[in-house]
Parts: structure tokens; C-alpha cells; sequence
């Protein structure tokens, strides 16, 4: 079937409109509901080629990971009257498309021998205040000269990555620097953080365990074989491989530790909405909590 290419004059030309359509960047959909549109825009017609260019707009700023729940929350925030459902099917129409499903990775978990900590979590990941619970893991990364490990630590309160390290080895020094980066950041005020891992020998160590008396920080575990009892960890490593690394190819391994802290810092902590952070990226809603509360603080010692 042969259709006509766009053109101020509707000019119809024989190619393809599967490549037209390819060319442009468009659905076919889009493209033949264009076709059959007025000679002149309406006002509503106007208005939905404005939030088109915006919802690509914000697709694109997110490494076109975002799907229409958050693409909604930048329109709102922007000013835009407009639901959910209409996102989605304007972004049906473009041809946009979140993220996929991620894939199933292998775990790093080798159980230690040393004495285990018990679970304090059992699988509530919700708090009402930062540093109250702490989680981490690991991962790993392939890159041009081989593979390098991530060790992350994330506060439970606003899922803000405090701390991280990457090296060629995943042992207690990889896991021992990413906790004391979350420490630093916390401005060492950390005592009675309860910390939740899995039950990997890192984490049971003699050197990390010290490193957590040191501190104050409380560790807790999860059972050997149960991914559900660090849920919340595994699902940051689902969200990086799945929106960065996987669309990426790393040729050094200098490489993937620069971008990866670039997406961690820039992105994820500072941009990226959280639905478990009030639809806010975690620095914003820490910064949103810490005045509101600052307020409430002031106007009862005014009282």
C-alpha cells in the first residue's frame, strides 16, 4: 500500500508509510489521523500538539524511561491540566514507550560464615523519618575490560541512594566504603540506624561488623535465599540496570564508575519522581519534609 508523504500541500508521493511514518517518528495511528484533520487546527488541536511536544519533552530528559504516571506529575508541575490516561494515549501516538521489564540477574549472595544479624525489617520498608532504616547490596556491571561491582546504601524514608562505591571486587571493602559515603553524608549523626542486607559475607564480616559498632549503626538481615526480605534494594538495582545500564555500553571500566555516579547523583536522587517519595525526587521530598517539619518546630515554640 502506497501512501503520501506530509507536506504543506498534502502532496502525495509513493513511498512506503511504514517509512514515512519511521522517518518522522510517529505511530501509524498518528499519522493517518493527521491526514484526516481540518485544513485548520482547532484550539484543542493546537493545544494537544503543545502537550505532545511537552510529554516528549519530558520523556526524552528522562533517558526516555518514563512512562505516563510520572510524565503526568511533570505536567501538573508545569501547570498543565491534564489526566493520566491522556498521556498515555498521546504518548500511544508518538510511539513512546517506558521502561521494559527487567532482567533477571544473578545474585552476588555468597553466605557468609561469620555470625548473622537478625531480621529487623521483615519486609517493612516504609518509615516515617530519615536514618531510622537503612538498606544495601550489590551489583555488577560489564564493561569493555571486564566487570566492576556497585555497592549502594538508600535511605528507607525518601529511597535517596546515600552512598555507593565501585571497584573489581566485591568484598567488605567494597561494602565498608559505600557505608561510610552514607555516614559522610548524613554528617555522621547515624547512631540506632538500623542497616538491612542479605546475609552475604561481606556484609557478615569482621571488618564491616566493626565498621557498623563503630558507628552505631544496628545491622539486620534477611534470610539466605529470600530476594523479598531486601526487596527495596533489589528493586533500585532493577530501576539502574534497567533505565541506564542496560541502554549503555561501557568500554572501561573508569567509564562505567563516572556515569553510573553521574546518574546516581544528578538523576536518580535529584530528578528521578519516586512514588514512594510523594511522587518527588528523593533530595526534593527530604528538603520538602525537613521545612515542614522546621515550620511545625517554630510555630510551636511560638505558641
Amino acid at each position: 500500500m502506497l501512501v503520501g508523504v506530509i507536506s504543506d500541500h498534502k502532496t502525495v508521493h509513493s513511498v512506503p508509510y511504514r517509512t514515512s511514518c519511521r522517518a518522522l517518528g510517529v505511530s501509524e495511528a498518528w499519522f493517518y489521523k493527521w491526514r484526516r484533520r481540518p485544513s485548520e487546527p482547532t484550539k484543542r488541536e493546537t493545544r494537544r500538539a503543545v502537550l505532545a511536544e511537552r510529554i516528549r519533552y519530558f520523556f526524552d530528559r528522562s533517558g526516555r524511561t518514563y512512562g505516563s504516571p510520572r510524565i503526568t506529575l511533570d505536567l501538573w508541575e508545569e501547570g498543565w491540566q491534564v489526566s493520566q490516561n491522556t498521556v498515555a494515549e498521546i504518548m500511544a501516538e508518538l510511539g513512546l514507550q517506558g521502561r521494559r521489564p527487567p532482567r533477571r540477574r544473578r545474585s552476588l549472595t555468597r553466605p557468609g560464615k561469620q555470625k548473622t544479624a537478625p531480621d529487623l525489617v521483615r519486609r517493612k520498608f516504609d518509615t516515617i523519618a530519615p536514618n531510622v532504616l537503612w538498606w544495601g547490596d550489590m551489583t555488577e556491571i560489564d564493561t569493555g575490560e571486564g566487570k566492576i561491582y556497585l555497592a549502594s546504601v538508600h535511605d528507607a524514608f525518601s529511597r535517596r541512594t546515600l552512598g555507593y562505591a565501585m571497584g573489581t571486587r566485591h568484598d567488605a571493602a567494597l561494602v565498608s566504603a559505600a557505608l561510610q559515603m552514607a555516614i559522610a553524608t548524613r554528617g555522621g549523626q547515624v547512631d540506632g540506624v538500623i542497616f538491612h542486607t542479605d546475609r552475604g559475607s561481606e556484609y557478615t564480616s569482621e571488618a564491616f561488623q566493626q565498621l557498623c559498632d563503630r558507628w552505631g549503626v544496628v545491622q539486620s538481615m534477611g534470610r539466605v535465599g529470600s530476594a523479598l526480605d531486601n526487596a527495596a534494594a533489589e528493586s533500585f538495582h532493577s530501576i539502574l540496570k534497567v533505565e541506564y545500564i542496560h541502554r549503555h555500553t561501557f568500554a572501561t571500566r573508569t567509564e562505567a564508575r563516572l556515569k553510573t555516579a553521574t546518574w546516581i547523583a544528578d538523576f536518580y536522587n535529584a530528578k528521578r519522581r519516586h512514588s514512594a517519595a510523594g511522587g518527588k525526587p528523593p533530595v526534593e521530598f527530604e528538603r520538602i519534609i525537613q521545612e515542614a517539619r522546621a515550620r511545625t518546630d517554630q510555630e510551636g515554640r511560638a505558641a
